[in-house]
């Protein structure tokens, strides 16, 4: 049995399908991604699923049995759209929203602070929401989301406007939740975090999911005849070699799509001949962003 399975998801707005026909599931203790351009029906998806939304057909389905209202109490939401009350103190904040999902007591204070002291946030516990900078509300509004401790995580571009530092930390919370049996769900347009951090993942364009299911057999299946390059050295002959289909720049490596009856070899063979130094070459490797721009086109 899955954890969630939505099934067949149809949402239109003044005549417009936002979401077509979306199905996918999402296995127990995982990080799932559900990928996608911005605009490509991924907040609609996730409003949904929250029941913020009723679709126009299809269904969500919780460990067999249609979700209700009383899924919202086993969820930790952070929305697209962050929302605070301003004049509330950060502390106070953190208990409401505990209290709203019912916690209370000593353990749930133990734990505010515990988080804002892992975000640096500990000696602005009595200040007022309206005087964090934009990036401390973001990291305000992520530990309201979990301090509830949920069993479902679904968090909407989570990393937007967050520094590396504090990216890092929120990517750690994550896996420790995942290793303590939650199931975490987060959408995102940003390719290199859900290749790092997802399990599975279903990528959605103009409304409709183009891919789904595990991430390493989704990059098995696309991988073949790609190359991941490292080098020092003007390669500018290859695009105009027989042996390649197709060359991508990504600043400190290069994708390079090998025709099929060519082969990786031969394309090694030809690098050395043209004296390119070569300090990696990563054979049948493929990026997430490589299967998206494949699938769904260059258009951004």
């Amino acid at each position: 049995m899955y954890a969630l399975e939505v099934k067949n998801l149809i949402k239109t707005f003044n005549g417009l399908t936002a979401v077509n026909d979306v199905s996918f599931t999402i296995s127990e203790n995982s990080i799932f991604g559900l990928i996608g351009r911005n605009g490509a029906g991924k907040t609609t998806t996730i409003r949904m699923m929250m029941n913020i939304y009723l679709p126009d057909s299809g269904e969500v389905i919780l460990r067999g049995t249609r979700i209700g209202q009383d899924f919202r109490n086993k969820v930790g939401y952070l929305p697209e759209e962050r929302g605070l009350y301003k004049q509330m103190k950060v502390l106070d904040t953190l208990l409401f929203f505990a209290e709203v999902k019912g916690k209370i007591g000593k353990k749930v204070l133990k734990k505010a602070d515990e988080y804002l002291e892992r975000f640096g946030l500990l000696d602005r516990k009595n200040s007022k929401v309206e005087d964090l900078s934009k990036g401390n509300q973001q990291k305000l509004q992520f530990i309201t989301t979990i301090l509830h401790d949920p069993d479902f995580l679904i968090l909407d571009e989570p990393f937007s406007g967050l520094d590396p530092v504090n990216i890092n930390i929120i990517k750690e919370i994550i896996l420790d939740l995942k290793r303590s049996g939650k199931v975490i769900i987060f959408s995102t347009h940003l390719m290199d975090f859900a290749e790092k951090l997802c399990d599975e993942i279903a990528m959605i364009d103009h409304g409709k999911i183009i891919l789904s299911g595990s991430l390493p057999e989704i990059k098995n299946r696309f991988a073949e005849d790609n190359i991941t390059l490292s080098f020092n050295g003007d390669i500018s002959f290859l695009r105009e070699s027989r042996l390649v289909e197709s060359i991508e720049d990504f600043g400190n490596t290069t994708g390079i799509k090998v025709k099929k009856e060519a082969g990786t070899q031969a394309l090694l063979k030809l690098l050395v001949e043209n004296n390119i130094n070569i300090s990696s070459f990563d054979a049948n490797q493929i990026s997430l962003h490589d299967i998206f721009i494949k699938l769904a086109g260059k258009e951004e």
